[in-house]
C-alpha cells in the first residue's frame, strides 16, 4: 500500500532512511528543512502487508527521489510520477530507479549515470599538519567564487556570491581553501548538509597550481571536520581520474546515481 506520509509517520520514515544516511542525503535534508506538510513537498510511503514501511518517494518542487533498501512497489511509485505534470527531474540510486523506469510513461530527454561514493571514517585521510588550510568565512566568498569561476571543468556552473552566502548562512554548505599571496589556489566544499550527512562538491585547484596535492589536502581537512561531527560524506563523479583521487583518501563506490531529465 502506498500513501502520503504525515508527521505521525516520521519515526518509521527516519528509521528507514537513516540506515544509509549518505545514500539518503537529499531526502534527509529535505525532511529536516521542510517536514511533511508543505505545498511544494510531498512524501509517499510504501508499506508491506504488515504495515512496515519499505520504501519512500519524495517530491520536492520539480524533483522526484525514490528510495528503498529492498523490495518495493516500483510500479506504484511510477504511477504517482506519471500522474504529475509539474516535474522535470527524477534521480536516485540506479538499483532503485531501474526498477521503476519500465513503468514511466513520459519520455525523458536525457539520462545521466554518475558514480556515487561515500566516506564514513578517517582512516585514509592525510595525517600531516593541515593548519595552512582555512575554513572560508562570508568575507572570503569573493575570492572563493573568483576561483570557482576560472576552473574550466566548472564552465556553466552557477557560482555566485549570493548563492554561496545563503547556503553558508543556513548551514548547508561550508568551504575550505588554500591561499597563496592573497589568491585562492585550491578549495573543497560541501552542499546539502544535514544532521547525518554531507555532499562534497566543487573540489578544484587553480590551473597554475596543479600537481601540488592541494586538492587532496583541502579534501582531507574538510572530510575530517565533517566526520568528527558524526556525519557521513558522499560525492558524485564521472571522471575516473577524479575517482582515483577520492579513493586515496578513503571514499568507496556504493553504486551509481541516475538522473533523468524530462
Amino acid at each position: 500500500m502506498i500513501r502520503v506520509l504525515t508527521h505521525a509517520d516520521d519515526e518509521q520514515c527516519q528509521r528507514l532512511i537513516q540506515e544509509r544516511p549518505a545514500e539518503n542525503l537529499f531526502i534527509i535534508g529535505d525532511i529536516e528543512a521542510f517536514g511533511y506538510e508543505q505545498d511544494f513537498q510531498t512524501i509517499w510511503g510504501d508499506f508491506d502487508g504488515n504495515g512496515y514501511m519499505r520504501g519512500i518517494l519524495l517530491k520536492y518542487r520539480e524533483n522526484f527521489i525514490p528510495y528503498s533498501p529492498g523490495e518495493f512497489d516500483a510500479e506504484g511509485f511510477a504511477d504517482i510520477i506519471n500522474g504529475c505534470d509539474d516535474y522535470k527531474i527524477l534521480s536516485g540510486l540506479k538499483a532503485i530507479t531501474s526498477k521503476g523506469e519500465p513503468f514511466l510513461t513520459r519520455e525523458f530527454h536525457s539520462k545521466r549515470q554518475l558514480y556515487y561514493a561515500k566516506l564514513d571514517n578517517t582512516d585514509s585521510l592525510l595525517k600531516e599538519d593541515l593548519t595552512h588550510i582555512n575554513r572560508a568565512s562570508l568575507e572570503d566568498l569573493p575570492k572563493l567564487v573568483e576561483l570557482l569561476n576560472i576552473i574550466p571543468e566548472f564552465s556553466g556552473g552557477d557560482f555566485s556570491i549570493e548563492n554561496r552566502r545563503h547556503s553558508m548562512e543556513i548551514g548547508v554548505s561550508r568551504s575550505y581553501f588554500i591561499e597563496d599571496d592573497g589568491v585562492f589556489v585550491s578549495s573543497a566544499s560541501t552542499a546539502a548538509e544535514n544532521t547525518k550527512s554531507a555532499m562534497v562538491v566543487a573540489v578544484c585547484t587553480h590551473p597554475l597550481h596543479k600537481k601540488k596535492g592541494y586538492a587532496t589536502e583541502c579534501m582531507s581537512k574538510l572530510c575530517r571536520d565533517v566526520l568528527l561531527e558524526g556525519k557521513e560524506l558522499c560525492l558524485f563523479y564521472d571522471n575516473p581520474e577524479a575517482g582515483r583521487i577520492y579513493k586515496t583518501i578513503g571514499f568507496e563506490d556504493i553504486g551509481y546515481w541516475m538522473m533523468y531529465k524530462f
